[in-house]
């Protein structure tokens, strides 16, 4: 659920003597989300914990966006997202993150598409969350987890190879194709800017299908930043670029939605390594909510060792409202040479 601004618009015309018109296709947006949920949290290899935690089914998040007429079919559009942790109030994912993490960017769309320039979603995160039963979740979902956080999950020299570039990039420039058939695509580029760490420029993007009860998605990208302190020794030392592609669909069956994936992730650096994952999962309409089960499984190859991540989560999620709902699951963490986790959570999501 959206707030608009029309009337703030319009009053701030007549204040200033300016034709009410110029406004009235104009309109600013304000909207979000607040996830929080308790119970018993561990991570394979790690200690339980019993707390409550922020954003473990969709991160929160407050944001602004704005739209407005130009005139023969072009919009002029912005938008600025920031996460937030609700459990303590404080900005970000984590400590020290850029308070618009999730978006800061401005554009135009029309007839040819969309453009966006400046902070603006990783292509190929979208493309995970589409095409996976937990959808964005980075506490529960398998596939978010073991492709998008591998490295802060499981790290450490032997632990989980590292996926580069971050769910947002910045200094980027981002073009949304229109839709021809249920066909779409979105490219994506970020320049380095000379930043310490920063190789050079990054770029990706990613093809989407939607036809009826089948979906589709094909993504990749080459980075050349995002080495940061997750990233294992084995892919920093040497660092020059990371390649990773995915393929992804799901099919609607009515009595229930089923979701498959697979992600390579090669990184070019002193020493060579590969990750590879899979993932299958199913949605399965029960009452007012959905019976969620997502299995995925993470092979690390450094030079001279290979490392297993083996996640599985099942859940209910139900809809009080078209704005509300609440849900309750349990995750299974695996990880080669580590004792198991096991998370049991229950929780509420509101949208704004």
């Amino acid at each position: 659920m959206t707030r608009t601004f029309k009337p703030a618009a319009l009053a701030a015309a007549a204040a200033l003597g300016l034709s009410a018109s110029a406004y009235a296709q104009s309109s600013v947006s304000a909207y979000g989300l607040i996830d929080m949920a308790a119970g018993q949290f561990q991570d394979a290899g790690a200690g339980d914990i019993k707390k409550a935690q922020s954003g473990g089914m969709s991160t929160s998040y407050l944001g602004f966006a704005g739209t407005e007429e130009l005139g023969g079919g072009i919009k002029a559009k912005f938008a600025l997202e920031s996460f937030f942790l609700a459990d303590t109030g404080a900005f970000g994912r984590f400590n020290g993150d850029t308070f618009w993490a999730r978006a800061a960017w401005v554009g135009l769309a029309g007839d040819f598409g969309q453009t966006a320039l400046g902070r603006t979603t990783n292509t190929y995160f979208v493309s995970t969350l589409l095409f996976n039963a937990f959808g964005d979740s980075f506490g529960y979902s398998p596939a978010i987890r073991q492709v998008l956080t591998p490295s802060s999950v499981h790290g450490g020299p032997a632990g989980s190879l590292a996926f580069l570039g971050d769910t947002g990039w910045s200094n980027s420039v981002l073009y949304s194709s229109p839709k021809w058939g249920g066909f779409s695509f979105n490219l994506q580029g970020a320049l380095g800017e000379g930043n310490p760490g920063a190789v050079g420029a990054s770029y990706g993007g990613n093809v989407l299908y939607f036809g009826g009860p089948f979906a589709a998605t094909l993504a990749y990208q080459h980075v050349e930043h995002g080495v940061s302190g997750f990233t294992p020794a084995a892919q920093a030392v040497g660092f020059e670029a990371q390649d990773s592609w995915q393929i992804g669909g799901s099919f609607d069956a009515t009595f229930a939605k089923f979701f498959g994936q697979y992600s390579v992730q090669e990184t070019d650096a002193a020493a060579d390594t590969k990750y590879t994952v899979w993932g299958l999962g199913v949605s399965v309409p029960i009452g007012a909510g959905k019976l969620l089960a997502q299995y995925g499984e993470g092979t690390s190859e450094f030079p001279t060792l290979e490392r297993k991540s083996k996640t599985g989560t099942i859940g209910y999620d139900y809809n009080l409202s078209k704005r509300t709902d609440v849900y309750a699951l349990y995750m299974n963490d695996k990880f080669t040479g580590l004792e198991t986790g096991d998370t049991y959570a229950i929780g509420i999501r509101h949208k704004f």
